[in-house]
Order: C-alpha cells, then sequence, then structure tokens
C-alpha cells in the first residue's frame, strides 16, 4: 500500500494563509505547556485544604538541568529560515523563475511563494554556508534567510542536487555567527532520544523545538513515495510540520544527525497518519557538502 510523503516547506504564493489544522491533509495541533520554574514557584506558595485541615506544601528549589535544553541552546541560533520567492508574473509568462542570478529583475514584485529551514554549516569572512532541502529552494527566483535574530540576507546557491534533495545555499553577512557540528550518523540508534529545529509555519515560528525518539535509525524511502531516488532516511517521532524542510535533527549533545525532510500524513486510503517524519543522515550531508 502507498503512503503519501508529504515536503514539510510552508506554501505562502499566490496568497498568505495560515491553514490551522491542516498540514498538506494532516491535522496540525497548537499547545503549550506551562515551564516547570512557574509552575514550582507557584507550587510552593500553595496551599491545600481537606476535611482533615490545612496542608501547607514546602518551597523546594528548583533546578533544570534537562539534556534537552543543553542541546537545543547549542544549536538554535545555527537553525535559520529559509524563504522561497518568486515573481508572480514569471510563472505566467513562462519566464524562468529559478535564474537567481538574472540582473534585471524587478526584485519589488517578488513574493514569499513558501518557507522552510536551514542550518548553518560554516562560517568564513563574512560568509554563511547553509544547508536544506532541494524542494525548499525549488524554482527560487530569490532566496532570503532569516536568522534566529531575525537578521536577513539574501541566499545564493552554491550546489544542489534534486536526487538527494539537497541544497547548499550561502549569504553574505557577519550576522551569521553560530555554527552546527554534524555528528555521525552511522553511530543513531533506534530509541535514542532527538530533537527537532526549525520554522514550522515560517519565520513567524522560527527556533520551535520538539522532541521525540529515533523510531527507525535506517528507513528506506522509495521513487514511488517520493519521487526522488531510492533514500534511507532516519525516522522519527518527533513532531514535525509544515516549514520544518531543512531544520535540523539533533542528538541530546547538541550535534545534528540529520535535516528534517518530509514526513507520511496519511495512507493511500486516506488514514491520517502522525508520528512519521524522515530526515536525512548527516554522513549524507558532510558527503554533499564536500
Amino acid at each position: 500500500m502507498r503512503k503519501h510523503i508529504h515536503f514539510i516547506k510552508s506554501k505562502f504564493w499566490p496568497t498568505i494563509a495560515v491553514i490551522v489544522a491542516l498540514f498538506v491533509g494532516a491535522g496540525v495541533v497548537f499547545g503549550s505547556t506551562l515551564p516547570n520554574s512557574w509552575y514550582q514557584s507557584r507550587l510552593a506558595k500553595s496551599t491545600h485544604t481537606n476535611a482533615s485541615g490545612t496542608a501547607t506544601i514546602a518551597s523546594v528549589a528548583y533546578k533544570s538541568n534537562d539534556a534537552s535544553q543543553s542541546a537545543y541552546n547549542k544549536v538554535k541560533n545555527a537553525v535559520v529560515t529559509v524563504q522561497n520567492l518568486q515573481k508572480s508574473a514569471s510563472l505566467e509568462d513562462g519566464a524562468d523563475a529559478f535564474d537567481t542570478q538574472n540582473k534585471n529583475a524587478d526584485t519589488s514584485s517578488y513574493q514569499t511563494a513558501s518557507q522552510g529551514s536551514g542550518v548553518v554549516l560554516s562560517v568564513h569572512n563574512g560568509s554563511a554556508d547553509i544547508i536544506t532541502n532541494y524542494h525548499v529552494i525549488e524554482k527560487s527566483a530569490e532566496i532570503q534567510v532569516v536568522d534566529a535574530n531575525g537578521d536577513k540576507a539574501t541566499a545564493t546557491i552554491l550546489k544542489s542536487d534534486p536526487s538527494q534533495d539537497l541544497a547548499l545555499i550561502r549569504v553574505k553577512s557577519a550576522a551569521f555567527k553560530s555554527v552546527a557540528t554534524l555528528a555521525n550518523s552511522d553511530r543513531v540508534t533506534t530509541g535514542q532520544s532527538v530533537l527537532a529545529i526549525g520554522s514550522p509555519l515560517g519565520a513567524a515560528y522560527a527556533s520551535t523545538m520538539t522532541k521525540g525518539i529515533v523510531s527507525q535509525a535506517k528507513r528506506t524511502l522509495t521513487n514511488s513515495q517520493t519521487n526522488y531516488k531510492n533514500v534511507t532516511v532516519i525516522q522519527t517521532d518527533a513532531s514535525i510540520n509544515q516549514g520544518n524542510s531543512g531544520g535540523a535533527l539533533i542528538n541530546e549533545s547538541g550535534q545534528v544527525i540529520g535535516i528534517s525532510s518530509s514526513k507520511i500524513s496519511a495512507s493511500a486510503n486516506n488514514t491520517n497518519i502522525e508520528g512519521m517524519g524522515f530526515a536525512i543522515p548527516s554522513n549524507q550531508i558532510a558527503a554533499f557538502i564536500k
């Protein structure tokens, strides 16, 4: 039975819209949790009255040493939003919308067609090199990159490979300073904890982190499922949504084990499926950028 694999960039063109409870055929659920430090401070001051009298809850010092928080803090500033700008007229008149080097293009008429994520892998001489998915920058007339602080710069494509769904882009800006470290994805094991960091629904939700496990360290996706060549990917149940494409999947040491690329949202008979996301392994990324 064929599954529907959906790539997870966030589409905005021709009209910009946030569709609540719809992610390419799968539901998007929004929620929040109270920070533990806030909860503990409230708990320390609370009392509880019952039939036997009043019990006072003693103050308890709270200090977080969560490995997930530490790992997130190491990587969050190296994960960026990648915006795919296209000129609507160019699609109507058949012009080449992929020509990012067209000096005569009227950039004022570009619109954000979609948004994804990317990971800064190196910084040198005022430039930053960023890995993302090919489908995030596909058919772009211009690429804008927004860092965690909101700084924006125009990117150029250094290399891309549609068959691997990978692209390496570069921004010339000293504002991009944080760099992520690639792990050895051959050492990834099923069941280990992982974090997904990216920009679900675009820059408005940049630096979003979700947590899960590696559901399968080496999962093969076929060409019939992805429209790319057969690939071996990391399967995870960490929540990834539209706009997470190209974002980091990291271990609890804060190292990148892969970049989020796609998810299965429904089966062939339209049964909704949750918790089946996939990431391109870091070793494949390392070989691509050489």
